[in-house]
């Protein structure tokens, strides 16, 4: 069942929302795997930083940097920009919640499609002019954020003032869907059982049939 969250990102209510459950930005995340095919260091951090928001039932501020603070700050004008070249309105939300599982777009689109902002450095902008294609790094969030919202496409717009403003429409990649859905079903089994192992850390164990009998 899908969930709409209509509070601002960054806020106490949108925390709340997204605590516990793996969301689309960090999807990358969950799929990754360490060197030779071993266990990341990130994606295991990632688990125990969902426990611990579970157990606790306290959200962990995620990090934040200069760069970071900038693109929240130009979100506006490119949504503003990409509406009127488009002629298209874009709904602002906080959150989506699909399940055990989440995304923060940053807008929708009619009944079908979504809204990506990402503001990138003149020369990265510029890379993704001449390539004419969307940026790779974000295929995980952008494919996830589909497959939570249920929609079918996401127009990722990248922007910085000056230039020439980027838009380029995905659609469902539905064996890479399947992937992701894959990698965040064994990621929550695993967080399933690392909240369950806490819990029981240091219970008395339960007595057994012969323990009674003894």
């Amino acid at each position: 069942m899908i969930q709409i969250f209509s509070c601002d990102q960054n806020t106490p209510e949108w925390y709340a929302a997204r605590a516990g459950i793996p969301t689309a930005s960090e999807f990358h995340t969950v799929m990754a795997s360490g060197r030779g095919g071993g266990e990341s260091k990130t994606r295991k951090t990632y688990l125990y930083k969902l426990a611990g928001e579970i157990i606790t039932g306290e959200t962990v501020d995620g990090y934040s940097n200069a760069h970071m603070e900038r693109g929240h700050e130009m979100e506006d004008e490119a949504r503003e920009m990409y509406s009127f070249i488009a002629d298209a309105e874009v709904q602002r939300i906080g959150f989506v919640r699909n399940g055990e599982k989440g995304a923060s777009p940053d807008g929708l689109i009619g009944d079908r499609g979504m809204f990506e902002a990402k503001s990138k450095l003149p020369h990265l902008l510029i890379e993704c002019l001449m390539r004419d294609d969307s940026p790779p790094e974000h295929k995980a969030q952008c494919q996830g954020a589909l497959w939570v919202a249920e929609r079918e496409w996401i127009d990722i717009v990248v922007y910085w003032p000056k230039l020439p403003l980027f838009v380029k429409r995905a659609y469902r990649d539905e064996a890479y869907i399947a992937s992701i859905a894959t990698a965040v079903k064994q990621f929550n089994e695993e967080l399933a059982e690392i909240v369950d192992r806490v819990r029981r850390y240091g219970a008395p164990p339960v007595a057994t049939n012969q323990n009674v009998a003894a």
